[in-house]
Order: structure tokens, then C-alpha cells, then sequence
């Protein structure tokens, strides 16, 4: 960028002191940021005033896109309030007293306890770390193996990266860590057998879990994490029949099922949770990004009563629950996670996203047929298109920055291009991310 050469200027300064995540940063150096000043609606704009439409709502995440007033006034109102209370030794605030109350209550069954954090990583690392006290409480230490998926994505920190089941997200991070087994992922396209129909498939993916176990040992398996849909993996959709073929198994070997709802929770799947669309129930949930619409971090692990059971009785042997952080139920973060869920039963999220799911999907479905693409997926308000591996290997890159050129922003995933626009979005903006996303593609395949 220009810009970069520019002494002192807001790309040049961000160059040479800020560490961008998820980023090749020696690229970063040639090429600079892209700089986001402000957001109106569905759409982010950048310090040389051009608009994008945000098809990604951020990461997964702005469900009420950028400029809802009643998120900005709820924070303001906490902030003179009471900017600021632990929720350590007994303590809490009426912002999360309401939070609490609020989320268990639209929790998918048979979740009744909320456990709060500041991010998706650290509300997986709770889980982890919770399935282990679980297993202690219970009296089987050598319960504790976790299950993930090949091409899982739950999250960077070192627990929730180690269930990630990404090459890029644990390569020379000496990652993943012990206890962490791989399963395999259930994605009917690629990895279905010549006339298998996709109930056949999820069949097949639960013997093959059931077998892994046993391998494993029953009694050194203490949870199965998964996502309803796989999304940074590449949005990739279970088979029909898929999660009420494992979670017998899964039952039958007394292993607990976490769901990471942090991307499919709040209506995204035109459900109020990915656990509903797919017929899960979990003995944890996790969920954050549109807990508050992405206005500010906050996060929940979610838990059944017989989870919470076993942590009660095992603190109460041990004088503490020795877990928290020091913004665990930030009365702000609790706050407009509060408006935001009054929002969400205001406007029926999850039946807004159903509504406007058919425009994304159909449009995108159109692009089946052509000569670059291998498979369009999705449900609700998410989707993917992956690129052949043949005919377009390595264009991800390229169609996704061809779509920033005409003004919509989408994320590539290696070669699967992600969709998952702010669920507010309206019909023409709508139309407008399937039609350029099509002039994109065909753009960069004429250039590759």
C-alpha cells in the first residue's frame, strides 16, 4: 500500500508495532493493513472512505452488524454505573444476574448454568478443564482423553488449539498437547465411498468412533467435542443422520459431549442453536462472538445439572472451585450481552436467519456448476464454496481479495470461501454478495 510508505502513517505505525493473529506476517510487511475506520449497518469502511459489505460479520460474529445504538447505550449506561465487579468469593452484579438468567433459559436442553469467560478459546478451555474436574469428582482419574475432529477449529489458546484439528493452528507451536485423540471428520463429499448415501456415511463415522474408543479404552475417554457444523475447518455440514448416529455411542461409553456453539449459537443456523438444527444434546455448550453481537468479548460455557452436581459437591470437598478470570461476568460485557439477547427475542433471530437463508443459499448454489467450484455448503445464514482442488487449487486468495476489490468482504479458507453475513442483512445487500461473489470468482480464474 502507499500508505506504507508514508512516515508515521496509521499503515506505516501498524507495520512496525502491532503482531496481527491468524496473519503471514513477513507479507504483512510488503503489504500493509487494510484499515477499518467505522461501520453503518451491514457495511465496514476503510480509512480511504470505501464501503464494504461485511459477508463475514466480522469473524462469524456481528449478528446486528456495526451500528446498533441500544448495544452502545447499554455499555455506556454499566460504565457510569458500575464500570467494573469481580465475581470472585460470592460476589456478583445485577448485570450478570440477568445475563445468567436470560441465556439458561434459550440454552439448548438440558443446559441450566452458565459459567462466564471473554472469549471462545477461553469457554473451551473451560470445558476442558471442567470434563477433567468432572471425571475427578466422580472418582475416575484416568478419565480424560478428549475426542476432536480432523478439521475442527475450537480456538487458539493452547487447550482449545490443541482440539483444533488445523495444521496451520498448531505447526512449530508444539501443539497439540497430550490427552487431545482425533476423530475423523464427517464430511460426506470427500470422504463418502462409492454408493454410500450420507446415512450409510454417518453409519460408517460412528462405528468408526465407537472402534476408536475402544481402542483408546472406554475408561480413559472422558469427552467428544464437536461443532454442530464445522466452520474455519471450511463450513462443512454433518451428513444427514450424522450426530444421532454418535451420540449412542458416545452414551454407551459414558463419554461427555461438548458442543462449541460459538459460531452456530444465536440463530446463525436458523435455529437458536446449531445443537437444535442438529438434533444435539450436550452435556456443555460453549458460546460467544454473537453473545453481544460482537461489541464487546464475553463468553459462556454452558453445563447441565449433572455437570454442575459434580462441581458442587467436589468444591465443597476442597473448599473452592479454583477456576475464573478476573473479567468472568463483566458487568459491561454482561450488560450488552443482556440487550443484545432482548434484541435477538425481539426481532426472532433465529427465524430472521431462516427467512433470509434461501437468498444466500440459492444464490450461492447457482455457482455448482462451475468449471472452478467442487462444492457449495451450508445452512441458515452460513455457507462455503470450496474450489476444486484441480482445476482451482490456491485461488481462495485471489477470489476472496477480487470480492474486497467490488466491495464484499468474504474470508477464504485455504480454497473454501466462508459466508456468514450480519443477520440483519437485507435482501438486495443479499443479492448484491451472491452476484459479486460470482463476478470474483470468474474474475480471478480468468487471471490464474
Amino acid at each position: 500500500m502507499d500508505n506504507l510508505a508514508r512516515p508515521n502513517s496509521p499503515a506505516a505505525r501498524d507495520t512496525a508495532f502491532h503482531v496481527h493473529p491468524q496473519t503471514n506476517l513477513h507479507a504483512h510487511e510488503r503489504v500493509g493493513p487494510m484499515i477499518v475506520t467505522h461501520g453503518e449497518g451491514v457495511r465496514v469502511y476503510d480509512d480511504e472512505g470505501r464501503g464494504y459489505i461485511d459477508a463475514m460479520a466480522g469473524l462469524w460474529s456481528a449478528a446486528l452488524g456495526f451500528s446498533n445504538q441500544r448495544l452502545a447505550d447499554a455499555a455506556y449506561r454499566q460504565l457510569c454505573a458500575l464500570p467494573y465487579a469481580s465475581t470472585f468469593a460470592h460476589r456478583s452484579n445485577p448485570a450478570v444476574i440477568e445475563l445468567a438468567t436470560r441465556l439458561t433459559a434459550i440454552a439448548p436442553a438440558p443446559l441450566t448454568r452458565a459459567l462466564f469467560s471473554n472469549s471462545g478459546s477461553e469457554a473451551v478451555d473451560t470445558a476442558m478443564k471442567l470434563v477433567w474436574y468432572y471425571w475427578n469428582a466422580h472418582g475416575r482419574p484416568e478419565k480424560k482423553k478428549i475426542i476432536a475432529r480432523a478439521n475442527a477449529y475450537h480456538g487458539s489458546t493452547i487447550a482449545a488449539a490443541s482440539l483444533t484439528g488445523l495444521d496451520r493452528m498448531q505447526r512449530d507451536f508444539d501443539l497439540p498437547i497430550e490427552r487431545v485423540v482425533r476423530a475423523p471428520c464427517p464430511h460426506y463429499a470427500k470422504f463418502a465411498k462409492p454408493g454410500e448415501t450420507e446415512h450409510a456415511f454417518s453409519a460408517r463415522m460412528a462405528e468408526e468412533l465407537d472402534t476408536l474408543i475402544r481402542a483408546e479404552g472406554a475408561d480413559t475417554v472422558g469427552a467428544f467435542f464437536a461443532e454442530p457444523l464445522q466452520g474455519a475447518g471450511g463450513v462443512i455440514i454433518p451428513p444427514a443422520g450424522y450426530f444421532e448416529a454418535i451420540q449412542p455411542v458416545l452414551e454407551a461409553h459414558d463419554v461427555l459431549l461438548i458442543a462449541d456453539e460459538v459460531i452456530c449459537g444465536f440463530g446463525r443456523t436458523g435455529s437458536m442453536w446449531g445443537s437444535e438444527t442438529y438434533g444435539l444434546r450436550p452435556d456443555m455448550a460453549t458460546c460467544a462472538k454473537a453473545l453481544s453481537a460482537s461489541y464487546i468479548p464475553i463468553a459462556a460455557t454452558l453445563m447441565s445439572e449433572r455437570v454442575y452436581e459434580a462441581l458442587r459437591d467436589q468444591s465443597g470437598k476442597l473448599g473452592q472451585f479454583g477456576h475464573g478470570y478476573t473479567y468472568s461476568g463483566h458487568p459491561v460485557a454482561a450488560a450488552v450481552a443482556v440487550e443484545t439477547l432482548k434484541i435477538y427475542e425481539e426481532i426472532d433471530i433465529a427465524a430472521r436467519a431462516a427467512a433470509a437463508a434461501p437468498l444466500l443459499q440459492e444464490g450461492l448454489r447457482s455457482l455448482a456448476s462451475h468449471a472452478c467450484v467442487f462444492e457449495v455448503r451450508g445452512v441458515g445464514l452460513i455457507a462455503g464454496v470450496e474450489l476444486d482442488p484441480e482445476r482451482a487449487a490456491g485461488l481462495g486468495p485471489a477470489v476472496a481479495d477480487a470480492a474486497k476489490a467490488r466491495g464484499v468482504l468474504v474470508r477464504a479458507l485455504g480454497d473454501t470461501l466462508a459466508f456468514c453475513p450480519p443477520i440483519i442483512i437485507g435482501e438486495d445487500d443479499l443479492r448484491t454478495v451472491t452476484t459479486v461473489f460470482a463476478e470474483a470468482l470468474d474474475a480471478a480464474a480468468a487471471q490464474s
